[in-house]
Formats: structure tokens, sequence, C-alpha cells
């Protein structure tokens, strides 16, 4: 069994790459592959990075894996779980939107996030994800000026067309289990509870995987340890 450790695609791999190591040190097969960056896919988003994500995992051989997604690699979660020839014991999913077959990101955000993204996109682009916060928010989530740095340093402009595209009917594959960090995924968790999947909760903040990474990567094999028990029971 191993960890596949899935970024927002409006991030960079970083984000997992501390929880990874922390994995690694408990003598847990981890990595944090890189989605192909959303500037570079031509179209047909999500079935795109889930081809390539797919090669790059399987490269890595075809023991069962554990998907981990953060944040936006939620709704790109069952499409990559269905692209892949290795087994898929479950999904983790890390404060993270849920999958929304049939419709778009745009369709699923909170409408003043909508219509502030859609009003600001510039010839098909819309800015960065740090641009999306109010002054002084991200300082707050990563204090750390060199984390910081690293982390800005993997974003760019992204295609408004990815946030538009519809997403295909693919379900999860496996258990599921929800991980919440931050209060802004209440609803979510709240959802992943209701449908019975395995629900946990660190008080800590959105992006606790790259600023906590031992207390993300404790309650991340915990949970791989509970969804691979459903498997095989």
């Amino acid at each position: 069994m191993r960890f596949v450790l899935l970024h927002s695609p409006l991030l960079g791999p970083l984000t997992w790459q501390g929880v990874a190591r922390e994995l690694a040190d408990r003598g847990l097969a981890a990595e944090a592959p890189a989605w192909t960056p959303l500037a570079e896919v031509a179209g047909d988003f999500y079935a795109s990075l889930a081809k390539a994500m797919a090669r790059t995992i399987e490269q890595g051989g075809d023991e069962p894996v554990i998907l981990v997604a953060h944040s936006g690699a939620g709704a790109l979660a069952p499409a990559l779980g269905q692209a892949l020839g290795a087994p898929v014991i479950g999904v983790i999913l890390v404060d993270a939107i849920l999958p929304h077959p049939g419709l778009s990101w745009l369709d699923t955000a909170p409408p003043g996030l909508r219509e502030d993204l859609t009003l600001g996109s510039q010839g098909g682009e819309l800015p960065s994800w740090d641009a999306w916060w109010p002054p002084g928010a991200l300082e707050r989530l990563v204090p750390e000026p060199g984390l910081r740095a690293a982390l800005l340093a993997e974003l760019g402009p992204l295609p408004l067309a990815y946030f538009e595209e519809p997403a295909p009917a693919a379900v999860l594959t496996g258990a599921v289990g929800y991980l919440q960090l931050s209060g802004a995924y209440e609803d979510q968790a709240q959802i992943a509870r209701q449908r019975g999947w395995l629900s946990r909760r660190l008080q800590l903040n959105h992006l606790s995987p790259l600023t906590a990474p031992r207390e993300v990567a404790g309650m991340i094999q915990g949970l791989g340890r509970e969804l691979a028990d459903h498997a095989d029971g």
C-alpha cells in the first residue's frame, strides 16, 4: 500500500512534500506527484489531468494506492481513480471540495467568489490563487517567509476554461474518508458525515499539510489504516 498525495491543481506539490517525508519516516510508502500545470492543458481538463497523473503514479509500481486529495483535487479524484491501472484502496479528502459530476467548479462556488473571479478574468485567465485572498490572509496561514515564498513560486495564472468545464460522471473509487482542517470546509465535512464516510477533524487551517506536516501525517496514517481495514473486511 502506498499513499499518493494529490495537491490542489491551483497550487503545487510543495503542499504535500512535508507530509510525504513524515510518512516515509514512519516506514510508509508515500509520494507527492505534480499535476500537469493547468496552463499547459489544451482542454478536456479532467480527462487530460487524470490520464497524465495515472501514468506518473503507475511508474512507481502497481501496488494498491490510497489517494489523498487536498482542496481542489477532490474534484479530480474520481476521474483519476478510473484512469488508474493500480488498485485503489480508497480516497481521503483533506479539506477538499467534493466531486461534482455534471457541474463545473464555478457552478459549485459561492456566488460572491464566482462573480469576483469571472469579472476579474482577463483574456481567458484568472489570477493566481494567492490573489484570491484578502490582504494578510496568506501571511496568517503560512507565517514563515521562506516557506511562503516557495509556495508562491509554484503559482501562476489559471485558465478560466478549467473552472467552466463540467466534471465527468465519475464516482470515487473504494472506501472514502474526509479530514477537515478548517471551518471553511464545514459544509463538505457535514455531507461526508451524512454519507457515512470516515470523518476526522484537526483544528488547524487549510494549508496545514504545508505548515503542520507531522500532525496531518499522523491523521492520514490513521485514516489510511482504517480504509485498508475496511477494504479487507
